[in-house]
């Protein structure tokens, strides 16, 4: 929103909610990188993509930003990444350079993104189906048992005694359930609202088996070509490493 209260709707933009896609941005940065590549000024870019744009909120972050360039930022749309890398592209004169790296990563995630979500689509129903049989034994078939045990009147084991309380909970409070999931998620969003509570969070995800790594090489060959991309234009080192 902008200073002085409530932001009026322009000309174009429609009601939206929700983030941009991936493919979505993809195409974006890939279609820009080739205007500006064309030698197109930046402003007369934005434009023309903006109005050939389907309504959505991408098409109302380019109408912000086509209206205030220099000050445009949407955190919702473009992220910090995304922000920074173009800032680097200007400060070195090689915006078209930058957008094209944008395009690739960006690209590349997506490809990344659909194979992680094709090789998880088998453990996540094995483990649904799980949780489902489980639910069902606790809150169907134990009670049963209990019925049986409690004919026979006699002394159960402290594991069976614990395993029937746990049926009982199953059946009284199974819609809780779904709440562990979304109370996790939204913990770690405050904790990420926080600034050491991130520190100590990226701390945790650089310590994770094989992901820590891919998570320090992919920030580390990001760090390194937009450095690159700087230093090839002449800028000053510590500017450079200020904007990276």
């Amino acid at each position: 929103g902008k200073k002085g209260g409530k932001r009026k709707r322009k000309k174009g933009q429609v009601w939206a909610f929700g983030g941009v896609s991936s493919k979505a941005l993809c195409t974006f940065t890939r279609q820009f990188s080739t205007l500006q590549d064309a030698g197109l000024p930046v402003l007369r870019s934005l434009k023309i993509l903006e109005k050939q744009m389907k309504p959505g909120v991408l098409k109302n972050a380019l109408i912000d930003v086509v209206d205030d360039v220099d000050a445009g930022k949407h955190p919702k749309v473009f992220d910090r990444l995304y922000v920074n890398m173009v800032k680097a592209g200007e400060a070195g004169g090689a915006l078209e350079v930058i957008l094209q790296r944008l395009a690739d990563f960006k690209e590349k995630a997506q490809t990344l993104k659909r194979k992680i979500t094709g090789a998880m689509v088998y453990p996540v129903v094995v483990i649904l189906v799980a949780v489902l049989i489980l639910t069902f034994i606790m809150i169907y078939i134990i009670p049963k048992f209990e019925k049986i045990f409690r004919d026979f009147n006699m002394k159960l084991p402290a594991l069976t005694e614990w395993l029937m309380a746990t049926s009982h909970w199953f059946a009284e409070y199974w819609y809780v359930l779904p709440l562990f999931p979304l109370c996790f998620y939204l913990l770690m969003k405050l904790i990420r609202m926080n600034k050491s509570g991130a520190y100590a969070l990226d701390r945790v995800y650089l310590w994770l088996p094989i992901i820590g790594i891919l998570i320090e090489k992919t920030t580390i060959a990001r760090t390194t070509r937009t450095l690159g991309t700087l230093v090839s234009r002449g800028a000053p080192i510590l500017e450079e490493l200020t904007i990276v």
